[in-house]
């Protein structure tokens, strides 16, 4: 029998970053999300309803690694856009800002539009058309 848990959503998200202070630029600074909480090692920003923490790396991170899609775990994070024009201004913005993205795409198995796109650890992000 399943267990049926019971939740309106997610209440956040950890990631590992291998530069906590590079992550927090490109978060806060450059994406513009809200810093809701910040200690050394450790920052919380919001992201509509959901809260992201970005942890350093810790001592038992290998140096030089980096966010795999193709490792078991986490594949990508997609948040949520429900405006066409919104999609096309951040896709431009992430451009300007010389963030790696690929532009606005149709995801034919779903038949929405995104853009894709990697923070400085190269953690998969898509903004995603409801």
């Amino acid at each position: 029998m399943a267990i049926g848990i019971k939740t309106p959503g997610v209440h956040h998200v950890a990631l590992r970053s291998s530069d906590v202070e590079r992550s927090r630029t490109f978060y806060i600074e450059t994406l513009g999300f809200p810093l809701v909480h910040d200690t050394p090692n450790l920052f919380l920003f919001m992201a509509g309803g959901t809260a992201f923490g970005v942890r350093g790396p810790d001592a038992a991170t290998e140096p030089g690694d980096v966010f795999s899609p193709f490792r078991v775990g986490l594949d990508h994070i997609a948040l949520a856009c429900e405006s066409e024009d919104e999609l096309e201004r951040t896709a431009a913005a992430l451009s300007e800002a010389g963030i790696e993205n690929t532009g606005v795409k149709m995801d034919e198995t779903l038949g929405k539009r995104y853009v894709a796109f990697k923070d400085p650890d190269r953690i998969a992000w898509e903004y995603f058309m409801v």
